[in-house]
């Protein structure tokens, strides 16, 4: 008899580094839902209220998203076949790109196969070792990647310190080009880039200002357009980078700007030139949530509707939300075994909100993101506060 063939260095190596992780309480593992993003779903054929979903306002189950999806699906195909400079550029493309433009206020759009695509193809794309960029303390894991892969030099300031953004631009070395680079709705805490000062500093100082709209685009603006449509600065800023994979309901990633800019990137952003285009499943589907989040303000006003419920719920019940001005509402916990303990607990009782651990989020910050979707039932938060609030109490989250 032939016994188990001995485990290779390669796994005895990484069985330690998981063990160090399950002791530390970080290590991550899949949970397999039943059905897709919808507010209420199951697991192994548990009923569960989702509350974790970036799918903010339910259109990646919306009946014209996914029959657009399954009509392009029969009638072009599931994939490309090809990048985008060789065989993969379709009017279908042009046109969803066109459509970004038109709701991101810029000349130009274009597409890439995911946000975080996006964002390690645009940085190295435009910056570059002569260049500086200065960048938010909490940006997302994709923007300090491309920062670093861009090799400028890379100065982070304060999470939202515009004075210790403009002290650091006037420290710092001079460089060929400067850029200040954020995210305008910050994905784990819900606040808001001090979007106008930043502008501001920008134009003293001689930089270029690079967003990432991705949790903002379809939240905020009367058009859905984001932040900067909000703020009415969409001649200020530079480059928008968005995501279709949030509200927008879909897959895939997406720059915003100048044609000059668009055009340097068809030419200079790597993950565009050597990816395959996005499949015109997604593209019909994307293209089709465009239209929904211009023309269907009530959905984001639901949304917010149903954030505040929420908000007011969870501080009465005297939890500490952080800085939150968003529908992104992270319930502060601090300690990572205590956040993991209370989300278990409500799954148990059928609420899905999954803790944020560190590196997602610093350390001693751990968190329960909720994320409520335009199309959650009233009944579905009520009984979730419920869920929520008695799991705290269980383990000492709350009295």
């Amino acid at each position: 008899m032939i016994g188990a063939p001995p485990r290779s260095r390669l796994d005895r190596v990484l069985s330690d580094r998981l063990a160090a992780q399950d002791g530390r309480g970080l290590r991550r593992r899949l949970r397999t839902l039943d059905a897709g993003p919808a507010p209420s779903t199951t697991i192994d054929g548990r009923p569960i209220i989702q509350l974790a979903s970036n799918d903010y306002l339910g259109l990646a189950t919306h009946p014209a998203v996914t029959r657009a999806a399954a009509e392009a699906a029969a009638a072009a195909g599931a994939g490309a076949g090809s990048a985008r400079l060789i065989a993969g550029s379709t009017a279908a493309h042009a046109d969803l790109e066109a459509a970004l433009a038109a709701l991101k206020h810029t000349d130009a759009a274009v597409l890439f196969s995911s946000g975080y695509h996006a964002n390690i193809g645009v940085l190295p794309a435009l910056m570059g070792p002569a260049d500086a960029i200065f960048s938010d303390a909490l940006n997302h894991a994709s923007l300090i990647d491309g920062c670093r892969l861009s090799r400028a030099a890379i100065h982070v300031y304060r999470h939202a310190d515009v004075d210790h953004l403009d002290a650091l631009m006037a420290a710092s070395p001079p460089a060929a080009q400067r850029a200040i680079v954020t995210e305008t709705l910050f994905g784990m805490d819900g606040d808001l880039a001090p979007l106008e000062s930043i502008v501001e500093v920008a134009r003293r100082r001689d930089a270029w200002v690079i967003v990432d709209e991705a949790h903002a685009t379809g939240v905020f603006g009367p058009r859905g357009g984001g932040l900067v449509e909000h703020t009415g600065l969409a001649g200020e800023v530079d480059v928008q980078i968005g995501t279709l994979s949030k509200a927008l309901g879909a897959l895939g990633g997406f720059v915003a700007g100048s044609q000059a800019l668009i055009d340097w990137l068809i030419n200079a952003a790597r993950p565009f030139v050597y990816t395959t285009a996005l499949p015109p499943p997604v593209v019909a589907a994307a293209r089709v949530a465009v239209d929904l989040v211009i023309n269907g303000p009530e959905r984001r006003a639901r949304l917010w509707s149903h954030a505040e419920r929420l908000r007011d719920g969870l501080s009465g019940a005297g939890f500490r939300l952080g800085p939150s001005v968003s529908p992104i509402l992270p319930l502060l916990v601090g300690d990572t075994a205590r956040a993991m303990r209370m989300s278990g607990i409500m799954l148990e009782r059928g609420v899905l909100i999954p803790a944020i651990r560190p590196p997602t989020v610093p350390d001693g910050t751990a968190r329960l993101r909720i994320a409520p979707m335009a199309t959650h039932a009233q009944a579905d938060l009520d009984a979730a506060l419920g869920a929520i609030v008695g799991a705290a109490r269980d383990t000492g989250v709350l009295p």
